[in-house]
């Protein structure tokens, strides 16, 4: 067994150990869902509010369904948890936290290190912003999340992120990375391998925030490194985008 393979194995191990998977309430492409879920074996997955109806439809049982269930209905909740058997965590509407915020409270109290987030992006976009910024609290309590959708992976990179800080050609999401700034600034960004690169360079939310989105790497691996301050990372796949327009565009004719 060569060290890439056994590489492999370790993360697998990883993921199945540590993370866990969230399958939020909003806009859910079932397509890329599917083929998301199909070859990932999750430990724990929690189901929030109108996350429920992806996992019904998916065939994915959830361990804990939470929120206030105002979309998924509390009477259909319950009727789908008398048959599946799983743990419910039930809220008022009228709470302080979103029902994804209390998903991500639970998989730190139930010891995930990691959590991959599905149906956090493409609906309310103050839900969307929320979702991002909910990756900071989450990050600074221990839990790392990654937010997918069909066209996006997202995730947060600080100055001490080395496993995420190296871009391999085979394994990103897709064919851009953008990095933008979650704080005020970002000190100090050098981008080795990159079709853009970039030495010792800082930006910030008011100064040159657009600096870093859609680079690409053109050789087998690219890494970014910065001194201070937190990035949002996207990881962008825009074939994926392609191959619906271009399905689109079949059913058109």
């Amino acid at each position: 067994m060569d060290r890439g393979e056994a590489d492999n194995m370790n993360a697998d191990r990883r993921e199945m150990t540590d993370t866990c998977l969230i399958v939020s309430g909003g806009p859910t492409d079932r397509k890329f869902a599917a083929e998301f879920v199909k070859n990932r074996k999750y430990p724990y997955v929690i189901a929030v509010d109108a996350g429920l109806a992806v996992c019904e439809e998916l065939g994915l049982v959830p361990d804990l369904a939470v929120g206030d269930f105002d979309t998924f209905g509390l009477e259909r909740m319950e009727e789908l948890r008398k048959k599946e058997g799983w743990a419910t965590d039930v809220h008022k509407p009228e709470k302080d936290e979103t029902d994804t915020d209390l998903a991500v409270r639970s998989a730190l109290r139930a010891g995930f290190h990691t959590a991959h987030v599905l149906g956090a992006t493409g609906g309310r976009l103050d839900h969307e912003l929320s979702n991002i910024h909910l990756m900071r609290a989450a990050k600074d309590a221990g839990l790392f999340m990654e937010i997918y959708d069909a066209k996006n992976r997202i995730f947060l990179l600080t100055p001490d992120d080395e496993e995420y800080s190296v871009f391999l050609k085979d394994r990103i999401y897709g064919k851009y990375v953008s990095f933008l700034p979650l704080t005020e600034t970002v000190l100090g960004i050098t981008l080795d391998g990159f079709k853009y690169p970039l030495h010792n360079k800082d930006i910030s939310i008011l100064e040159d925030p657009s600096l870093c989105v859609s680079n690409e790497i053109p050789g087998e691996r690219a890494k970014i490194t910065f001194r201070k301050g937190i990035l949002i990372c996207v990881e962008e796949n825009h074939s994926y985008i392609r191959d619906v327009r271009q399905m689109l565009f079949m059913m058109a004719l």
